[in-house]
């Protein structure tokens, strides 16, 4: 089933993509609701000064400054008997909750697992206002009753969930519509204790490596939940384009000596997930 939503702003369009992922791969559907411009976000890049890991939490120096914006990351594994019908109030209940005003926060993407882990269902919500605006949206919905038969509803159609929230890296794009169709690819890593504020340096610089097609999404960094993971979001017109620009990025001056200073950051293998839109619009 596919579905789209309409943005708090009525001028926006939000589009919700269904998506078939390759080795983790995914069968998605991922919706961009905010088109705030971020023109300046490649400029920025280029002069991210290094960051000292004495001097602050990991929060402050990291994240975005001239936002607030908290990201809630949502894993539901879904009994196989019950997608269709998981997938049917999902559709029926989420939109409202994002459409409405009375709820400061955002849809950004909702999807389903099709390779990697089965029946999966996986949805990203933004909450510009950071844990007040969170606490905020999580007390009404607690006087919705509509959300509170969904959640019963829900429940029985699931084996576990698990949730993230998230902070995005001040270096990269905010999520916003983008012109289609892409293909999205999902790169989740796990980092040691200690090394994210290394990532974040090596990062700052090698964005920069991956800015020439405009296929960097978003990037973000775990608070609360599983943590030191890392998730990195990128759109590409489709495979072949994927593969052409990340082999080009090797013949970058730079790049190959910033990858090689990234790995012994990294605890576990990474996690890629790579989508081909099915039904879209994206803008």
């Amino acid at each position: 089933m596919y579905y789209t939503t309409q943005p708090k702003d009525p001028e926006i369009f939000v589009p919700l993509i269904k998506l078939k992922f390759l080795h983790l791969l995914f069968h998605r559907k991922l919706a961009f609701s905010n088109n705030r411009p971020r023109e300046d976000s490649w400029l920025k890049s280029l002069f991210v000064r290094k960051v000292d890991p004495r001097k602050d939490a990991h929060s402050n120096l990291l994240a975005k400054k001239e936002t607030s914006s908290l990201y809630k990351l949502q894993f539901h594994n879904v009994k196989p008997e019950c997608l269709e019908a998981y997938n049917k109030i999902c559709q029926e209940v989420l939109p409202k909750i994002h459409e409405d005003k009375h709820y400061p926060c955002t849809l950004v993407g909702t999807w389903n697992t099709w390779y990697g882990e089965q029946d999966q269902a996986v949805h990203l919500w933004r909450y510009e206002g950071g844990y007040p605006v969170l606490t905020e949206v999580m007390n009404k919905l607690k006087e919705n009753q509509e959300f509170a038969e969904f959640r019963k509803a829900r429940s029985n159609m699931l084996l576990s969930r698990k949730n993230q929230l998230l902070l995005e890296f001040s270096f990269w794009n905010e999520p916003v519509p983008r012109s289609g169709p892409n293909i999205y690819e999902l790169r989740s890593y796990q980092l040691r204790p200690g090394t994210m504020i290394e990532w974040g340096n090596y990062w700052a610089r090698a964005i920069r490596f991956r800015q020439d097609s405009n296929e960097a999404v978003g990037g973000f960094f775990s608070q609360i939940g599983q943590l030191y993971m890392v998730h990195h979001l990128w759109a590409y017109k489709d495979l072949q384009t994927r593969e052409d620009i990340r082999n080009a990025a090797w013949h970058k001056h730079g790049w190959e000596e910033l990858v090689y200073y990234t790995e012994p950051v990294l605890r576990n293998k990474r996690s890629h997930r790579n989508g081909k839109p099915v039904h879209r619009k994206e803008e």
